[in-house]
């Protein structure tokens, strides 16, 4: 997918200043984490799966750390709050804004964030400038791992870590049924299978040290929140106000997705 369908696909249904009055309007005082999470934490097990991935840094050893494909930002405020000084770089400028906005909104802005709009392929910092790198559901949408995963090498100080929270092809990809949250086509996916993406990173010059298959727990997160998007009763925030009414299709697809074998999701932490 090139850069414009790939800032597109996520940004035809934003409703950037519906989301900031709407913020503003239930959470005048601000809102927390949590409050923000249902809209800016929008990858498979929320919260939860953020945390367990920053808990696989430490920002006494890590405090610099790079977000590849930052989206609305959730895992960045998460971060900054346990202390890592967080970089965010997403390819949809709209997104970076809006990041920007609802941190402003949560009070939460400060020397510990900052925000790039660019490319993965082509990352647009110096050589060792990070201590570490996150890759949220944000692997998937890019068409040249390898190149990612090398230019994410040159950016790492020698001793850094990468650590990925990703969607992998299953056992049954054949059985993926579009759309889901990344792509409408499968043109726009590109997802790799666990076995491949193990090859990249060591070939690219990391090793591996924690390589964890939760595609179980994925799937009861997942059929939660399943369960509170058919109740009917609209809430605050959703991914709705990102991706409009196709998410609900994109959810129910995600599920069987999961249920199917189609996908899986993977937890890994690698040092150079």
């Amino acid at each position: 997918m090139s850069s414009g369908c790939l800032a597109a696909h996520y940004h035809q249904a934003l409703r950037d200043a519906d989301v900031l009055a709407q913020i503003q309007h239930h959470y005048p005082a601000g809102p927390t984490l949590h409050q923000l999470a249902p809209l800016d934490q929008l990858h498979i097990g929320g919260v939860s799966a953020s945390r367990r991935l920053l808990s696989l840094l430490d920002p006494a050893t890590h405090p610099h750390v790079l977000d590849i494909g930052a989206g609305l930002g959730g895992l960045m405020r998460q971060g900054a709050a346990l202390g890592f000084q967080m970089t965010g770089l997403d390819i949809t400028h709209r997104f970076t804004r809006l990041n920007q906005a609802l941190t402003k909104l949560a009070d939460t802005a400060g020397p510990s964030l900052r925000w790039v709009t660019g490319n993965a392929h082509t990352l647009p910092f110096a050589e060792a400038s990070f201590d570490a790198l996150l890759f949220q559901h944000s692997l998937m949408n890019m068409p040249d791992a390898a190149g990612v995963l090398k230019e994410s090498r040159r950016v790492l100080r020698p001793g850094g870590t990468l650590v990925m929270h990703e969607v992998v092809s299953g056992a049954n990809v054949s059985k993926l049924r579009l759309p889901v949250p990344w792509a409408s086509t499968a043109e726009h996916s590109h997802l790799l299978d666990h076995a491949a993406l193990r090859v990249l990173l060591t070939r690219a010059g990391f090793t591996l040290e924690h390589d964890l298959d939760w595609s179980d727990t994925a799937l009861e997160w997942r059929e939660r929140q399943r369960g509170k998007e058919q109740t009917g009763k609209a809430p605050v925030l959703s991914p709705q106000w990102v991706f409009g009414e196709r998410f609900m299709e994109m959810g129910k697809n995600l599920l069987f997705n999961l249920k199917a074998g189609a996908i899986n999701v993977v937890e890994i932490r690698a040092s150079c």
